[in-house]
C-alpha cells in the first residue's frame, strides 16, 4: 500500500509531523515507503535520523515499532521469544488434572510473544507500521545476520510455527552513527541516504519548528553558536538534539536573546564532555566563537 504518491506528498505529511526535509531525504523516505525496500540512514548524531522514522510513522498514521541496539542484543529480543512462565504453568495444570502435555501443545502461537520484528510483520492494520532499527553499529556483527531474511523477505521464521510473512509490509528504518562499519550483506539488503548537518538557516528553521514558543533572536543567535561549535573538531559535536534543547533551556530561563552571561551558564547543555567544554570556552574567550558572530 502505498501512502504518498509523491516526493511532494512526503515533505508535505512530515512537515505536517513538524519534520523538515530537504529533497534527498525525501527521495529516500518515499521510496522507503512506495517499494518497501529498507532504507539505511547514517550520519552524525543529533542529526535526526531517529525523528525521521517517528515523524514517518505519525504522517502515516501506521504503528511505529522501535528495536533500540545495543551489543548483546540477541534474537529473543528482536524477533520472538516464548512465554516460558506461561508454559510452565500449562505443565504444573496439566500434572495436577492427570493429562498429559507436549512440545506440540506448548510451542503453540498461544505461548509466543512478538518482539520489534515479527511484530512488525504480523501487523493485523492494512496500513504498513513503520519499524525503527535504531543504532544498527551498536549491535554485535552476528546480530545483524538475524536481520537479513527480515530485511530481504519481510519475513520471520519460527522453527515451531513455520514462516510468518507480512500481509502489508512494514516501512523499514535503520539508522547508523558509523561506530563501526556495517556488513556489505546489510547494505545490500537496504537503500542509503546520508543526512547532512543543515546549514545555519536550516537548522534555525528546524529549531523553530521545536521550540515555536522560543524568541526569535535567541533561536537564530543558539543556532549559528551551535553550528559555529561544530567547526572546533570537538569530541562530540553539538547536533540539532542540542541545539533544541538549548533553546527550550534559555526559554525556560526566560531568555529571550543571547548573552555573554547565560552563554557560559548553559553550555552543559550544547558541550557534553569536559575536554569540549574547555575548547568551547577557550575558543569563547579567544574571540574565535563570539555570540556577536552568531547572532
Amino acid at each position: 500500500m502505498t501512502m504518498f504518491d509523491t516526493r511532494a506528498a512526503v515533505v508535505a505529511a512530515l512537515d505536517e509531523a513538524d519534520y523538515l526535509v530537504d529533497e534527498g531525504l525525501a527521495t529516500a523516505l518515499f521510496l522507503a515507503q512506495s517499494i518497501r525496500q529498507p532504507l539505511l540512514l547514517e550520519g552524525e548524531p543529533g542529526v535526526g535520523k531517529t525523528t525521521a522514522a517517528k515523524a514517518m510513522a505519525e504522517a502515516t498514521g501506521g504503528p511505529f515499532i522501535r528495536l533500540q541496539c545495543y551489543e548483546g542484543i540477541n534474537a529473543s529480543e528482536a524477533l520472538y521469544e516464548w512465554n516460558y512462565s506461561r508454559q510452565l504453568l500449562e505443565i504444573r495444570l496439566a500434572e495436577v488434572s492427570g493429562n498429559d502435555v507436549g512440545a506440540t501443545d506448548l510451542f503453540t502461537e498461544d505461548f509466543l510473544l512478538d518482539r520489534p520484528l515479527l511484530k512488525a510483520v504480523r501487523n493485523p492494520n492494512p496500513i504498513p507500521a513503520v519499524l525503527l532499527i535504531d543504532e544498527i553499529d551498536r549491535a554485535d556483527d552476528e546480530f545483524e545476520a538475524l536481520l537479513f531474511e527480515f530485511l530481504g523477505e519481510r519475513s520471520v521464521t519460527v522453527p515451531e510455527l513455520g514462516t510468518f510473512r507480512a500481509i502489508t509490509d512494514p516501512i523499514v528504518i535503520l539508522t547508523s552513527n558509523r561506530s563501526r562499519e556495517l556488513h556489505d550483506a546489510l547494505k545490500r539488503r537496504c537503500l542509503y541516504h546520508w543526512i547532512e548537518f543543515p546549514s545555519v538557516a536550516r537548522a534555525a528553521r528546524i529549531v523553530r519548528r521545536n521550540v515555536a514558543v522560543a524568541a526569535e533572536p535567541l533561536v537564530t543567535a543558539a543556532t549559528a553558536f551551535v553550528v559555529g561549535a561544530r567547526d572546533l573538531e570537538l569530541d562530540k559535536p553539538p547536533g540539532i538534539a542540542e541545539a533544541i534543547d538549548w533553546v527550550a533551556a534559555l526559554h525556560a530561563l526566560g531568555m529571550t536573546a543571547l548573552n555573554d552571561e547565560n552563554l557560559r551558564g548553559t553550555l552543559t547543555a550544547v558541550v557534553k564532555t569536559p575536554d569540549d567544554l574547555v575548547r568551547v570556552t577557550e575558543a569563547i574567550e579567544s574571540r574565535v566563537l563570539t555570540v556577536d558572530e552568531a547572532s
